[in-house]
C-alpha cells in the first residue's frame, strides 16, 4: 500500500495517485526548504499544520523571532482546538478547509471597541482563547512581558492594543500598582517639555531650530496623505509638537525625513481609546484638550522608545540603515539568486528602493489600515527588530521574485515605487512574516549560510 511507505519511497515517486496526501504535503514542505537552502526561491504559499510527528521546525504565524521559544500554550486555538484527525484527512476538499482555518480573516470592518473580537486584524488576534491569554496575562498584578510579547508577535485585539504597545515599549510599568502613577508623571514631564521647546517664540530659538521647524511644518501634510483624518488641523498641529519636541531632546539626530511616519502608528492607537468606529469617520473635536495632550504624550514617549533602538538610522549619513540595505542585498542573494543576480545586472542599487523601507519602517509599501498589524510583531521583537526587519523585506521583496525577473532597470524603478498592495488584506501581509519568520529562523543564528 502506497501510505506505507517511507517518506523517501514518496520523494521518489511523486506520480503515483495513491500516496496520502499528508506525507505528500511532508515531502512538499521539506523539497521547499531543501530548495531554500541551495539558493532557490521559496514558495509563496505553503501550508503548515500540526501534525502529531511534528517537524522540526515550528510554524511561523504562531512563535515570535528572536530566539524566544513559547509552549503548546501559546499556540493559537486554530491550530490547538483542531484533533488530529482533521488534519490527517485525505481528501482534497479537507486540505483546503484546513487552509482557510489558517488564513486571517478578510473581514473589512475594523472596530476598536472592547467589544470588537471581530475586527479585520486577523482571525489569529482575535481567537477567543488568545484574547482569554491577553486578558488573564494583562489583568495580573505584574505583568510578564515575554509572556506579553509571545502573545503580541501574531497580532494584538485592538481594544488592548493602547496597553500591550506601552507595555511591549517599557512606556508603562508592568507592575499594576504603579501604572498609572507613572503615565501621570510622564505626561506632565512632556507637557513642560512642550513650554520650554515648542511655545516660545521664533527670537528664542536658534537658526537651526527655526529651520527644522519650518521643515516638520512642511511634511506634517505629507504625512499619510491618503487617509483624510491626518489632514485634520489639529492632527497636524499635534504631529509638530511631538517631532519637534523629540528633535530638541536628541540633538545627535535632530529631525529627519520618515519619522513623521513613525508617528502615526502610536497616534492612531491612542486616539482608539476615546473615538470609536473607523478612523476615516474620526473627528478630534470630540476630544478634550486633556484628551489630546494624554494622546500626545504617549505617543511623544512611545516614539522615544522606539528610536532609542535604532539611533544609528536617523543619525548623519543614517549608516544603520545603510549597513541593513547591505545585509538585505546578501540575503536575497543567498534566498533567491537569481533576482539578486538579476537586479545587479540591471544596474540597480539596493538603496534605490531599499532605503526608504527601513526610513519609514515599510509604511508607506502597505495600506494603513495593514499598519498596526505590522507593528505588533515589530513591537514584539524589541531590541532584535532591527535585525528581523531584514529578512520581513526580503520576504516583501520577494513577493514579485517572477515579476521582477521580466522587468529592465527603468522598469523595476517603477514597479517598486508603486508596489502592487492597495488591495493587500492581512492573508498578505501573514504571509510576508511567515516567511520572514522561518528565513529568520535558518539563517540569523548561522552566519555561514550567508557566506559567500
Amino acid at each position: 500500500m502506497n501510505s506505507n511507505r517511507t517518506r523517501d519511497d514518496t520523494n521518489s515517486s511523486s506520480s503515483s495517485s495513491s500516496s496520502s496526501s499528508l506525507d505528500s504535503r511532508f515531502n512538499q514542505t521539506l523539497h521547499n526548504f531543501q530548495g531554500l537552502l541551495k539558493g532557490r526561491t521559496f514558495p509563496g504559499k505553503v501550508l503548515l499544520t500540526r501534525r502529531a510527528d511534528p517537524l522540526e521546525f515550528t510554524s511561523p504565524v504562531t512563535t515570535p523571532v528572536g530566539g524566544k521559544t513559547y509552549s503548546d500554550d501559546d499556540i493559537p486555538s486554530e491550530f490547538s482546538d483542531k484533533s488530529e484527525e482533521e488534519f490527517q484527512s485525505t481528501s482534497a476538499s479537507n486540505n483546503n478547509a484546513a487552509m482557510n482555518k489558517l488564513k486571517p480573516s478578510n473581514s473589512k470592518t475594523e472596530n476598536t471597541s472592547k467589544e470588537g473580537h471581530n475586527s479585520s486584524i486577523g482571525a489569529r488576534a482575535t481567537d477567543s482563547a488568545r484574547v482569554m491569554k491577553f486578558t488573564n496575562e494583562l489583568s495580573a498584578p505584574t505583568v510578564i512581558l515575554e509572556t506579553i510579547r509571545g502573545l503580541a508577535w501574531s497580532g494584538v485585539p485592538p481594544y488592548m492594543r493602547p496597553t500591550v504597545w506601552r507595555l511591549l515599549l517599557g512606556y508603562a510599568s508592568p507592575n499594576s500598582d504603579r501604572r498609572e502613577g507613572v503615565l501621570r508623571r510622564k505626561r506632565l514631564d512632556y507637557l513642560e517639555c512642550v513650554a520650554q521647546y515648542y511655545d516660545i517664540s521664533d527670537s528664542e530659538r536658534s537658526y537651526d531650530e527655526i529651520n527644522m521647524l519650518r521643515q516638520i511644518s512642511v511634511d506634517c501634510p505629507r504625512t499619510v496623505p491618503d487617509v483624510a483624518f491626518f489632514q485634520q488641523s489639529q492632527i497636524q498641529k499635534s504631529l509638530e509638537r511631538i517631532l519637534y519636541t523629540w528633535a530638541i531632546r536628541h540633538p545627535a539626530s535632530g529631525y529627519v525625513q520618515g519619522i513623521n511616519d513613525l508617528v502615526t502608528p502610536f497616534l492612531v492607537v491612542f486616539l482608539s481609546e476615546y473615538l470609536e468606529g473607523s478612523v476615516g469617520n474620526w473627528s478630534v473635536t470630540d476630544l478634550t484638550a486633556e484628551n489630546i495632550t494624554n494622546i500626545e504624550a504617549d505617543c511623544y514617549w512611545c516614539l522615544s522608545k522606539l528610536l532609542d533602538g535604532m539611533q544609528d538610522h536617523y543619525t548623519f549619513a543614517q549608516p544603520g540603515i545603510q549597513r541593513l540595505v547591505f545585509k538585505l542585498k546578501e540575503l536575497v542573494r543567498r534566498i533567491d539568486e537569481p533576482v539578486s543576480k538579476h537586479i545587479e545586472d540591471q544596474g540597480l542599487e539596493f538603496l534605490q528602493f531599499a532605503f526608504r523601507w527601513f526610513n519609514c519602517l515599510l509604511i508607506r509599501e502597505i495600506p494603513f489600515s495593514l499598519v498596526t498589524r505590522l507593528w505588533d510583531t515589530y513591537l514584539a521583537e524589541g531590541d532584535a527588530l532591527p535585525d528581523l526587519l531584514v529578512y520581513i523585506f526580503a520576504s516583501f521583496l520577494l513577493t514579485w521574485s517572477d515579476k521582477l525577473l521580466k522587468l529592465d532597470f527603468q522598469e523595476m524603478v517603477m514597479f517598486l515605487q508603486h508596489l502592487p498592495t492597495n488591495n493587500w488584506t492581512h492573508q498578505e501581509l501573514e504571509m510576508v512574516l511567515s516567511r520572514a519568520y522561518m528565513w529568520h529562523t535558518m539563517f540569523n543564528n548561522c552566519p555561514s549560510h550567508l557566506a559567500s
